[in-house]
């Protein structure tokens, strides 16, 4: 993973860092840059529904994790506006999640992103984020 050059984390890994609900979900964070990020999550018992498929839910946290990382690489403290989810076909219990997050436009304090989760190069689910930067660059200002 890209950091800081000094050795501290950069605002990618802090923030991926202090998240607890994805790193209690096993989401990995593989790689990122600007406007960009790459994770993987397996699908554990738990993410299931009664169907025996994911939980929409699950699949939409892991892409707004993505959208997350991708967004808040360029350093001010960006959080969602808004995001939309289009569930393309069923994962399951024991599938390898990717999701792919790439910067599509940045406006102002503005952005749009999209996220790609996928199984293989089969497409799981499609993500659209808009971000906003928060005034002052702190998460409190939002409190």
């Amino acid at each position: 993973m890209k950091s800081a050059s000094d050795g501290a984390p950069g605002p990618v890994e802090a923030m991926f860092t202090a998240d607890e609900a994805s790193r209690r979900l096993g989401i990995e964070l593989l790689e990122h840059g600007a406007g960009r990020a790459v994770l993987r999550m397996t699908v554990t018992p738990a993410m299931v529904n009664g169907h025996r498929i994911a939980h929409g839910g699950y699949l939409f946290l892991f892409a707004d994790t993505a959208f997350a990382c991708a967004c808040n690489s360029h350093g001010p403290v960006t959080v969602a506006a808004g995001a939309d989810i289009d569930f393309v076909t069923p994962a399951y219990e024991g599938d390898v999640l990717v999701a792919t997050a790439r910067e599509r436009t940045r406006f102002g304090r503005s952005g749009i992103y999209d996220i790609t989760v996928s199984r293989g190069d089969e497409v799981v689910a499609e993500f659209r984020g808009r971000s906003r930067v928060l005034r002052g660059g702190t998460s409190k200002e939002s409190r």
